[in-house]
């Protein structure tokens, strides 16, 4: 009787290797999605709110949040309109009042024209022809150098007769004079000058001392005490 044929167990780990090609990667675990956890609303410190918070607490957390950025935006931009008045207002200023140096110095050669007239008699002008022709010429060169000065918003302060101005007089000296208010100005020593607004010179004076005050004889003059120093 022939004895049956019997079939030698096959290896599992053979069978596996020819069902996959040699050299073949093995299949890695997959990462957890990022899309598997729901998105929270995140709050300005970038934590998500609390989790009891209801939604009315929720619109009313939010509404203040815009408030206040509403607050510094409009905050941010009112300061940002003043630093741009401010730096117009430094750039008009600087074209208005860029060449007050040098009208100073110019003002002292409009006052030696001045002294040059009034340094000659009006005798010596009548009698000499020749020097009549020059004091023309300084009273015309005078008279034009106003003109520039007027073209360029310079104005000439002529106080006689007028109350003392601290901002626009400087008193010299006082000269006793019962018939006048005490401070009024009697005499022009040097004439004054403004450049638009802003005072560039102010007028040397001689201010009355004595007389009755105005308004009231017991009162003191207006503007202080006058500086009578020389």
């Amino acid at each position: 009787m022939a004895e049956p044929k019997t079939t030698p167990p096959t290896d599992k780990s053979e069978g596996s290797a020819h069902a996959a090609p040699e050299g073949a990667a093995q299949a890695e675990p997959e990462a957890p999605s990022a899309e598997a956890a729901p998105d929270a609303p995140l709050t300005d410190a970038g934590a998500a709110p609390a989790a009891d918070e209801t939604p009315d607490q929720a619109i009313a957390r939010l509404e203040a949040e815009a408030a206040d950025l509403k607050d510094q935006l409009l905050r941010a931009l009112a300061e940002t309109e003043n630093v741009r008045r401010r730096a117009r207002r430094d750039r008009e200023d600087a074209a208005r009042y860029a060449a007050a140096p040098l009208l100073r110095d110019l003002i002292e050669v409009a006052d030696n024209l001045r002294r040059a007239i009034e340094a000659v008699p009006a005798e010596a002008v009548a009698e000499d022809p020749h020097l009549k022709t020059l004091i023309t010429g300084v009273e015309m060169t005078e008279k034009s150098m106003q003109a520039v000065f007027e073209k360029h918003h310079i104005t000439r302060i002529e106080p006689l007769g007028q109350r003392l101005d601290p901002h626009l007089h400087e008193a010299i000296f006082e000269i006793p004079d019962p018939s006048q208010p005490p401070g009024t100005v009697l005499q022009v020593v040097r004439a004054g000058y403004r450049l638009h607004d802003r005072l560039l010179r102010p007028a040397q004076v001689g201010v009355a001392k004595g007389g009755p005050a105005p308004g009231n004889g017991n009162a003191p003059a207006p503007g202080g005490q006058v500086d009578t120093s020389v």
